[in-house]
């Protein structure tokens, strides 16, 4: 028989060679007992009142003729069936006329994966450039402050993704996401990503993991096409029935999985014109955090704080009551780097990114407060408006740095004491930063959201609030300020045989749950063939 046992603590520094004899122990058997043990789950536990311990949940396998003693224990129960749902069964699914995906990103290549697995020929077009190209155009602008305005962190093999932290961790619960992280081990991976709580990849591997998809694609027979923007959607009695390459090549289709991602502004306006139907959509805009990975350390492990402990994280929110805002940390880099991301030209948007090893001397995290739709939109429910409204800061954003794509970066003591910061500001930001007052980056009642938020922080935080943190800004693409509406078949409610999905629909956030959401659209489209 197969159990799970969950909760089991071992100490920093103790192998995992541990873990039969301390399963056997809350079994009440014998180690000897035990023919099999799978780690299912390792997670950090790494309270400040008391010292850290690393849990393990695991399966076990042992004779079905063996007495559990202790088979009562909370900690233990059968072991769940984990086979993942397969789409294996349907094959040779055949259109008149072969779908095309838009968007290499999380959810464009895994729907592309998805379709082209079931025996469907597959397009798989992107606007971007392949990995190695986009490499050199994305450290081009770090380096000299050249903006290519196809191919950047937004654009390209991989989205936005590849330049980032490469977190797995989702709040969807599905059974495929044990296939989606099964697929990113294939293609080059970490395992440990199978059981850590907080799987990351890191963006060094994540670049090789694109790369390595887009072979298996290639050998199932998908043809991928890089510079290959989507200008025009074609549309007949409100169907799709092709769709504009480069505004000019014209190809037949009658379905389209749109993974277009969340900076296409040019691509909503179209769609717009052709009457696909959009909507506003909260979303949240603040700024970028550093502090010194070393004094998170410190603050969050405290006396127990050693070479066995991975470098620390965070996660922080506060309610404002009084502006009725949240004010919320998101995409925590330990160990990483924040980059500065333009999507426009004349526009600066910072992230966080940060390589496998976790292994840079600072750490970063987005500090936002939510954007409602009637900041932005007020009555008009204009579905661009959220657009504009972050292009707006965006733009403030180069002005108050420069005008060369620097970021305007102040102390955080500075910016709560409302005085410039004086000197040179450390920081790991690439392309640079310029002392700015960053009160002027954001909406009056987004910096004073964030002036409580951050107070608040300190508090439940203590060393939060330290001379050497830095705040850069700004952070406005946490996630799309537009949703195009879909139906309950996957389809758009007002263009048959479009399918949105993705960051840019509206409807995931990360690489897992856009992974996730590019699948369902393809489990769509192929119910629309039968």
């Amino acid at each position: 028989m197969r159990l799970k046992i969950t909760d089991i603590p071992v100490m920093p520094g103790d192998g995992e060679e541990n873990l039969p004899a301390l399963a056997a122990d809350i079994l009440g058997i014998s180690p000897e007992e035990i023919s099999g043990l799978e780690i299912m789950r390792k997670s950090l536990d790494a309270r400040r009142s008391r010292p850290p311990l690393f849990i393990y949940a695991v399966v076990v396998s042992v004779s079905d003729s063996i007495i559990i003693p202790n088979i009562k224990d909370r900690r233990i129960s059968k072991a769940p069936d984990l086979s993942v749902p397969s789409n294996h069964l349907r094959k040779s699914v055949l259109t008149e006329r072969r779908p095309v995906v838009v968007g290499s990103g999380p959810a464009g290549l895994f729907a592309a994966l998805f379709l082209a697995s079931a025996g469907m020929p597959v397009l798989l077009i992107e606007r971007g450039r392949a990995v190695p190209e986009r490499i050199r155009d994305v450290e081009d602008f770090w380096g000299r402050r050249h903006f290519h305005p196809e191919s950047h962190v937004h654009f390209g093999e991989g989205g936005a993704g590849t330049f980032s932290d490469g977190k797995l961790t989702s709040r969807v619960k599905n059974p495929l996401t044990a296939w989606v992280k099964k697929t990113f081990v294939e293609m080059g991976a970490p395992t440990d990503i199978l059981i850590d709580a907080k799987p990351h990849i890191g963006t060094d591997r994540l670049r090789g993991v694109v790369v390595q998809m887009r072979r298996r694609l290639q050998e199932l027979g998908c043809e991928i096409r890089f510079d290959a923007k989507m200008t025009d959607l074609i549309v007949h009695q409100e169907a799709v029935t092709g769709i504009v390459i480069n505004g000019k090549e014209e190809i037949a289709t009658d379905r389209v999985i749109l993974a277009i991602g969340q900076s296409a502004d040019d691509s909503y306006e179209m769609l717009l014109d052709r009457g696909v139907r959009l909507v506003p959509k909260a979303f949240a805009v603040g700024l970028r955090v550093e502090h010194p990975q070393a004094l998170i350390n410190e603050i969050q492990y405290g006396p127990w704080i050693g070479p066995d402990l991975p470098p620390a994280e965070y996660v922080l929110t506060a309610r404002i009551p009084t502006l009725d805002r949240s004010v919320y940390t998101f995409c925590m880099c330990p160990g990483g780097r924040v980059i500065g991301c333009s999507a426009i030209e004349k526009g600066v948007i910072t992230n966080g990114m940060s390589v496998s090893l976790r292994d840079g001397v600072f750490a970063n995290s987005a500090v936002v407060v939510n954007i409602r739709t009637d900041d932005f939109a007020g009555k008009s429910f204009d579905p661009l408006s959220g657009l504009r409204f972050r292009r707006q800061w965006e733009a403030g954003a180069y002005d108050l740095g420069g005008g060369n794509y620097s970021a305007p970066a102040q102390r955080l003591v500075d910016f709560l004491r409302g005085c410039l910061t004086e000197g040179k500001i450390k920081t790991s930001y690439l392309p640079g930063v310029v002392s700015a007052p960053l009160d002027r980056a954001l909406p009056r009642f987004a910096v004073e959201a964030l002036q409580k938020g951050l107070t608040a922080f300190n508090v439940k935080m203590p060393g939060f609030i330290t001379e050497e943190a830095v705040l850069i800004g700004v952070e406005t693409r946490t996630s799309s300020p537009v949703r195009i509406v879909r139906g309950e078949d996957g389809q758009s409610v007002s263009v048959r045989g479009l399918f949105p999905c993705g960051e840019g629909a509206g409807y995931a956030g990360g690489i897992i749950s856009s992974a996730l959401d590019g699948i369902r659209a393809a489990e769509f489209l192929l119910k629309s063939c039968q």
